[in-house]
């Protein structure tokens, strides 16, 4: 591998997306503050949190749990700024004193632009954000800029030649997406290096999917190796790659922390022969055609419904995975208790427009009103 941007970073980073919560709903701090720990005493480094995360309380749990708790020169955060928050280009530059004050960061380490898409990137020009980031960068407030990206590999070369001065990018990469033209991680990931761009990873467990994959894919990775988790294999063939600043894990308790840190505190690229276990795995995955939604929640935040999609969609997966005595009625009913059912949709394809799976969301809705009662 060769010098880029972030080598020396521990490869497994600490997403702040989906962190432990009380039975209140509240984000568990002392729990989030327990698994900081861990992850700092292992070397860890690597926070990454976003301005509409939790509405806010992400980032407040960053504060109580870690920035409060150790030294700040001690780790890096990651913090991102989103157009769809903003309804002008100050509310959209308000965002980054919005963080700053919740975090009590004082600097960001990495900021992005968050989510483009064919949808919004013209936004982030409207905004004039690309130029405020620069601005701010010189200013110190910000020490390495770039952008997370959702669409295809043309839109991706056109930012990456119109916008040389970002540092880094964030794509998501994972052995299930590698080849998935809805996603197209690969060619993705060989634009960036083609610009000379380090990269981040989210997802690369696909919203914990592939911590669970279909039992043809379990069966070939314990028959590699019995003792690995299923996430290891996911996490250890992204961080294998070149380039990588640091793979991104949205861990939600402290034994999804304990068994990431068992394999990433002396991590070591997968073999040539583990790579093949990988393809199998792959191919193996072409069987399986549940919807592939990682639950991220992007399109319940603008759906003028409040569908559960996210959750709609997982007792879809699990009904077609193994039938239930009455069709799926009782979990769907329990999955859209006060929330919007599939019926309730109006096709208005705000979802469509957001999601970053780029799932036809409202025509699978429709295969799931079956599940409704009467």
């Amino acid at each position: 591998m060769g010098v880029y941007l972030g080598k020396e970073v521990f490869k497994l980073g600490f997403g702040l997306m989906r962190l432990p919560k009380l039975k209140d709903g509240s984000i568990d701090i002392e729990q989030t503050a327990e698994m900081a720990n861990r992850f700092l005493a292992a070397g860890g480094t690597y926070f990454d949190t976003a301005h509409c995360y939790d509405n806010g309380e992400s980032e407040k749990a960053l504060h109580e749990a870690i920035i409060k708790r150790h030294p700040r020169e001690t780790f890096t955060i990651a913090d991102k700024l989103n157009t769809w928050q903003a309804h002008d280009e100050a509310s959209a530059k308000q965002q980054l004193q919005n963080s700053l004050e919740r975090t009590g960061a004082g600097y960001f380490d990495y900021y992005l632009l968050h989510a483009l898409q064919r949808g919004n990137y013209r936004k982030y020009e409207e905004y004039h954000l690309w130029d405020f980031l620069k601005e701010q960068k010189a200013k110190g407030v910000l020490r390495h800029i770039g952008f997370s990206f959702h669409a295809d590999p043309a839109l991706l070369d056109e930012l990456l030649t119109a916008h040389p001065e970002v540092d880094f990018i964030q794509l998501q990469i994972n052995y299930a997406d590698w080849e998935n033209p809805g996603v197209a991680s690969r060619e993705c990931y060989e634009i960036a290096r083609k610009h000379g761009k380090s990269l981040t990873v989210m997802e690369p467990v696909k919203g914990g999917a592939l911590a669970d994959p279909p039992q043809g894919v379990q069966d070939i990775f314990r028959s590699a190796d019995p003792d690995a988790s299923m996430a290891s294999w996911a996490i250890r063939y992204v961080a294998s790659m070149d380039g990588i600043i640091t793979v991104l894990s949205g861990m939600s308790n402290l034994t999804q922390m304990d068994d990431n840190l068992s394999y990433m505190r002396d991590f070591r690229p997968l073999s040539d022969a583990e790579q093949k276990v990988i393809a199998a795995a792959q191919a193996e995955l072409t069987k399986d055609h549940s919807i592939k939604c990682t639950a991220c929640h992007y399109c319940v935040e603008g759906c003028p419904m409040s569908i559960a999609i996210p959750e709609i969609f997982r007792v879809k997966n699990e009904e077609e995975k193994k039938p239930s005595w009455d069709g799926g009625k009782q979990a769907y009913a329990i999955a859209t208790h006060d929330k919007g059912k599939a019926s309730d949709c109006l096709e208005c394809g705000q979802c469509e427009g957001v999601c970053p799976q780029h799932l036809p969301i409202i025509e699978l809705l429709k295969t799931c009103t079956s599940m409704e009662g009467e």
